[in-house]
């Protein structure tokens, strides 16, 4: 099923680097906006903590994962530490001709490949906007990482490497937001999705 022509919806990815609180940014951006919709996103690693299928992920098997990207059912997939993630395109599809916007908490990959979808799809090149949400500083990254007591000593390292190589994405995002205290994050996010329902590119006027 192909996005309406008609819709007005924004498609909001949200990526950062490992620890760096994009989970919860976007949780804040939920609550704050009725009209804004998480799409659950496939993931082939197991649940941490509370973490309820369907819920925070569709948890599946990598070979159930596999096969879904032979289908095609995927808008965006990648393997990130190890482990598959994908956003299925009918759950965005389904969302935007809701007239909702669809919220999508992706890594780096995953916003390279829908910005890529987005040269050849025009409704959805009309409706991306992508945000990109940085540490102040790698050793404030670390503290982060290691205060959230989730991974041991080689992952943490790992996920700092690998962040070098993420913050030097940052320049091809729409916006930039310099995280501080998560008031001041949230407000940026909100300010961000306002300004860009307001844009004159994303409205038709009937004038007859």
């Amino acid at each position: 099923m192909p996005i309406s022509q008609e819709t007005d919806s924004l498609l909001i990815i949200v990526s950062a680097p490992s620890g760096a609180g994009k989970t919860t940014l976007c949780q804040g951006l939920l609550d704050a906006d009725s009209k804004v919709k998480r799409v659950t996103t496939c993931t082939t690693r197991p649940p941490r903590g509370n973490e309820q299928n369907g819920v925070d992920y569709h948890f599946l098997s990598r070979e159930t994962f596999e096969e879904s990207v032979r289908r095609g059912d995927f808008l965006e997939h990648a393997e990130v530490y190890g482990n598959l993630y994908g956003t299925r395109r009918e759950d965005v599809v389904k969302e935007m001709n809701n007239k909702k916007d669809v919220l999508l908490n992706i890594d780096i990959q995953g916003a390279n490949s829908i910005r890529e979808i987005a040269h050849q799809d025009t409704v959805i090149k009309k409706g991306l906007i992508t945000v990109f949400l940085t540490p102040p500083s790698l050793h404030e990254l670390e503290s982060r990482l290691r205060n959230r007591a989730q991974d041991n000593e080689e992952v943490i390292l790992e996920r700092l490497d690998h962040a070098k190589t993420e913050l030097s994405e940052r320049h091809h995002f729409d916006y930039l937001i310099v995280s501080g205290t998560r008031e001041q994050d949230l407000n940026n996010l909100l300010a961000v999705v306002r300004a860009e329902r307001l844009k004159s590119k994303r409205h038709t006027i009937n004038l007859s």
